[in-house]
């Protein structure tokens, strides 16, 4: 259906390949990269695409070209360290333009920019190195602005000059107080620069189409993205077959790697050692390989770094989550291994309390996202593997086996996944009945209902969910709430109500048009093909047929059986944590481009119980153990600490200052551990001690949530909950 709807708006994008480009304007001194004839087509493609089928309904127009212009420049120097302000004020002439540039599929403007960028790039570079060697005083009280978003562009190259000097010297006295010598360190500095600019020499078009369509789709909304052919084939990949490696997603942010998420059950998520939002910054193979220094290297060159055969080791040092560069690093040692995102599964566990002298068991099901084997389910075999089968027969060995009197389902970090999978692992605890609301872009409502009467579990449940539970986990955690099944318990979700359809753009093309332009390709770009030295990378297939890549393209809408969206608002617990990750930096509502909140009508749904009295009960228990508890005050001082942080843009160039700066953070973090371990009895450690490094390994918030699951049957009489499937006991 999708091939017939979209092959029509491609013949029109087709016909328009004959058109010839702009010449594009040169930039002295880099090789000038110049964008291929696909792209051109591509780039008209995404537009006609996004004009008559995204679900915002969206026009292409004036408005929105400032919008990608913006995200362009901010993609291509965030840090405000590379442009000065004559090159900002030549690129302001183009702000208008960007809708017709790529309406047209003419990208002579968004790829002479990059060009300009480069060769500031290059400029900055070739200063840093010329300046690694200088003297510098780190006994002054002097300071490095490293996050100038929010400041003016630099006047000139002398300003530029001045801003770089302190940040070389950054560096440099960040390397100094962990213990180096500074022939050690000018030597790491050096290779460090020397290795940014071999990378800048790799940059091809591919890499600046893609850079200048995530500008254009994310001006859009946050999840429509196009990915060129390389990256479409690493997302497929990663989407549907093994991978050998660590397990854990990562991306560019200010030329730091950062962890974005780490893959449940992978080594990274045994380790128990690293978090999103942690930085990686340098990179050591096997038990005692040299560290690499991967700061300011290409994603793809870092992930090339840390991934590696199963069985192998790899060396981390990694900047924890909320600190800053200047703080010492800790080394994580993983074993690489084989990671099948398919078969990432539901587990169990079961924790035993004694509450005024009665035993409760509590069974407790992590479910890290919403799989299925679709391959295998298409195949027929019975046996195929999915979050819901998996789920049932948890669900059937707590109830019959460990005879637990609860359940709790952990959706913490779950991004989601299949849409009928959170439909049918609902219909587990509902039976019966309407699940989720979708509408699309031609504003058609279709009710997702769960056709299986059998309940799985009819007695007491909770859901646990955090920041980082999304569109899949927010439609379980939604129905559960709505339905009054479950008491949901964490922190206000991430607020991803948007579904979208893949689309390979060759597959929606008819196959003459694939045969023109097979032809027309092939002619205009066979010289750019043998020049090894272009920077103009045509990509085609074995056949020779040139590769378009694919969209993610939004085109529809979760809503809750209550009428509610999931979008924007997420699902707000009824008994609340306070969050680690930032809610003003983390979530759908950060993202300026993202579809607001609305409503619907509501499904034909009858609730179980109303939690109204429940919630008032429990959240005062809770928050009378919260007032004794040492980990919710550890946790809250994480919260402001994380906030204060976000606030700062300098850092002290002083030596002592930075060095008490972490010795202080060091002392606090091993303050605070004692208190911990004070409050469960056991001995305070020093600084000399091997175990000072770790922590408690206990999840607080897991445990919490237990107590609020006894708290519930411990006083289920006095909340007058009516038509539960089976009553609290």
């Amino acid at each position: 259906m999708l091939k017939k709807i979209f092959t029509i708006t491609l013949t029109a994008a087709v016909l328009a390949c004959n058109a010839q480009p702009k010449a594009q304007k040169p930039v002295e001194g880099v090789i000038n990269i110049k964008p291929d004839d696909q792209q051109s087509l591509v780039s008209r493609e995404l537009v006609s695409l996004i004009e008559n089928y995204n679900y915002k309904k969206i026009k292409v127009n004036d408005s929105i070209s400032s919008i990608i212009f913006d995200r362009y420049i901010k993609a291509l120097d965030p840090s405000r360290s590379y442009f000065v302000n004559a090159d900002i004020t030549e690129f302001e002439k183009s702000r208008y333009n960007f809708d017709d540039y790529l309406r047209e599929g003419d990208l002579s403007v968004p790829f002479y920019m990059f060009n300009v960028y480069l060769k500031r790039y290059n400029q900055r570079i070739d200063y840093s190195l010329s300046r690694v060697n200088a003297k510098y005083d780190f006994n002054q009280n002097d300071s490095y602005v490293y996050d100038r978003e929010k400041l003016p562009w630099a006047a000139s190259q002398n300003e530029l000059d001045n801003i770089w000097n302190k940040r070389i010297k950054y560096e440099l006295v960040n390397l100094k107080i962990t213990g180096s010598d500074q022939a050690k360190n000018i030597e790491t500095l050096t290779k460090r620069y020397q290795n940014l600019k071999s990378q800048a020499a790799k940059v091809n078009n591919q890499d600046v189409f893609q850079i200048l369509m995530d500008s254009f789709t994310e001006a859009i909304d946050p999840h429509t993205n196009y990915f060129n052919p390389r990256n479409a084939e690493t997302f497929n990949q990663e989407m549907s077959r093994s991978l050998e490696g660590i397990g854990a997603t990562l991306q560019l942010d200010n030329e730091v790697t950062k962890i974005v998420s780490i893959v449940a059950g992978s080594p990274a998520f045994k380790s128990k050692q690293l978090n999103a939002g942690d930085k990686i910054i340098a990179v050591a193979q096997g038990e005692n390989g040299e560290f690499e220094d991967v700061i300011g290297w290409r994603i793809d060159n870092t992930v090339a770094k840390i991934k590696g055969p199963k069985g192998t080791v790899v060396r981390l040092k990694v900047i924890p989550v909320g600190q800053d560069l200047s703080s010492k690093p800790k080394i994580v040692t993983l074993v690489r291994d084989k990671i099948i995102l398919e078969e990432q599964s539901a587990k169990k566990s079961v924790k035993t309390i004694t509450d005024n002298g009665k035993t409760y068991k509590i069974g407790i099901i992590k479910i890290p996202a919403f799989y299925a084997d679709f391959k295998a389910a298409n195949a027929g075999d019975p046996n195929y593997k999915s979050t819901t089968r998996d789920v049932r027969l948890l669900l059937d060995t707590l109830k019959n086996m460990d005879k637990v009197d609860a359940v709790l389902v952990d959706l913490r970090a779950n991004g989601g996944g299949s849409l009928n999978e959170a439909v049918e692992l609902s219909g587990l605890f509902v039976g019966k009945g309407p699940v989720v609301q979708v509408k699309d872009y031609r504003n058609s409502v279709k009710v997702y209902d769960d056709e299986e009467s059998r309940v799985a579990w009819s007695g007491p449940l909770g859901v646990m969910v955090d920041r980082l539970s999304a569109s899949a986990s927010e439609i379980f955690a939604g129905a559960m709430q709505d339905y009054g099944r479950g008491i949901i318990i964490g922190t206000q979700t991430y607020g991803k109500g948007t579904v979208q359809s893949s689309i390979d753009l060759n597959s929606i093309m008819n196959p003459s048009m694939i045969q023109k332009l097979m032809s027309l390709f092939n002619k205009k770009n066979e010289t750019a093909k043998n020049d090894k030295n272009s920077n103009t990378v045509t990509i085609v297939d074995k056949n020779g047929v040139p590769v378009l890549g694919q969209i993610n393209l939004t085109m529809a809408k979760f809503y809750r059986v209550s009428g509610n969206s999931t979008q924007h608002k997420g699902v707000i617990p009824d008994i609340q944590f306070p969050s680690i990750y930032p809610l003003d930096k983390i979530g759908e509502d950060t993202e300026p481009s993202a579809l607001p909140f609305d409503m619907i009508k509501a499904s034909n749904y009858t609730p179980f119980n109303d939690f109204t009295l429940a919630k008032a009960t429990l959240n005062q228990l809770h928050n009378q153990r919260m007032e004794k508890s040492v980990e919710y005050k550890i946790l809250k001082e994480d919260v402001a600490e994380v906030k204060q942080k976000e606030n700062e843009t300098s850092v002290p160039l002083n030596e002592a200052k930075l060095k008490a700066e972490r010795d202080q953070i060091e002392n606090k973090n091993l303050a605070r551990l004692n208190e911990i371990r004070a409050s469960k009895g056991l001995p305070a450690l020093s600084k000399t001690d091997k175990a000072a490094n770790k922590t408690i390994n206990d999840d607080f918030i897991e445990d919490e949530s237990v107590k609020i699951m006894v708290d519930l049957m411990r006083n289920a009489d006095n909340f007058k909950l009516t038509n539960n499937i089976n009553s609290l006991k």
